[in-house]
């Protein structure tokens, strides 16, 4: 969290005097900041993306499991569990589409307001 402050107002601070007040060595911010991301993490950010692509390519209707077997039909492996986690993470969830129901019921005799408005004229 220091490192991140000295990073986000290095523009308005010397690094060497931010890094005396926080109490840490200029050397080790240096490090963090050219160290470069994690494998994991990584492979995290590329799955996130993935998931995010395959949720919205299919009309945010496909949930963990079907994006899961999505995923692994693109050669991908990783399992359901991390994909619900993932997708949780991102705050997506699949938006279940009703069948089709008629409610109206046309076979009758009543008179409608098609017919009362033509007595009229």
């Amino acid at each position: 969290m220091k490192y991140r402050f000295i990073k986000n107002h290095d523009c308005q601070f010397p690094i060497e005097k931010m890094c005396i007040i926080l109490k840490i060595h200029s050397s080790s911010y240096y490090k963090w900041k050219n160290k470069g991301c994690s494998n994991r993490l990584l492979r995290k950010n590329l799955m996130l993306d993935k998931i995010k692509y395959l949720y919205f390519k299919f009309k945010q209707r496909y949930g963990s499991p079907r994006i899961h077997s999505e995923l692994n039909a693109l050669g991908y492996r990783i399992s359901v569990k991390t994909v619900a986690k993932y997708m949780q993470e991102l705050g997506l969830r699949s938006k279940l589409s009703k069948k089709f129901r008629v409610t109206t019921n046309s076979k009758h005799n009543y008179l409608t307001v098609n017919s009362l408005s033509l007595n009229y004229l």
